[in-house]
């Protein structure tokens, strides 16, 4: 019989990280990084490389337009009530987008005289969301204080008669 305070016990070591150790907030904004990059190569591919798709222009950019914004609100809605955790998920995810818009513009030569340089799509990104943040903290702020009632402000005047008369 073995003494249980003399034996080795091993620790199990974890071999890969696994998809729940990360924080929601990482895992949504990788997620929705990839997939606002899978949207933008397929806009570029069908604008470029899809001739049969010039004569529907509008209704293709219309598209591509429509789910990159269905994407963008992925980490708004995920995190509506903690504007921190919408914040940095959201500049992950736009941190990734811009990166492979960058990427794309060596494969895509005239794409930032076309549409914007990588910093300027960062600075709007980074706006948009930080607005979306704010927004969303100063409603939880107003949802909180119209639950609770504001006791009015005493002054020093209401409890000591200060008018000599």
């Amino acid at each position: 019989m073995t003494d249980p305070a003399t034996t080795v016990h091993p620790i199990p070591v974890p071999t890969s990280l696994s998809v729940k150790a990360v924080s929601p907030a990482i895992r949504v904004g990788l997620y929705t990084g990839g997939l606002l990059t899978i949207v933008m190569v397929g806009s570029l591919i069908a604008a470029n490389r899809l001739s049969w798709l010039d004569n529907r222009a509008l209704e293709r950019n219309g598209a591509s337009y429509g789910l990159f914004l269905a994407i963008m609100l992925i980490p708004i809605f995920r995190f509506l009530n903690r504007p921190l955790k919408m914040f940095s998920s959201a500049m992950l995810a736009w941190g990734i987008f811009v990166i492979s818009y960058d990427i794309a513009g060596m494969f895509f030569h005239s794409l930032f005289q076309a549409l914007r340089s990588p910093f300027d799509a960062f600075l709007e990104g980074a706006v948009v969301y930080g607005v979306c943040a704010v927004g969303s903290w100063v409603g939880g702020m107003i949802l909180v204080t119209r639950q609770h009632r504001v006791a009015p402000r005493r002054r020093r005047s209401d409890f000591f008669d200060t008018d000599h008369r």
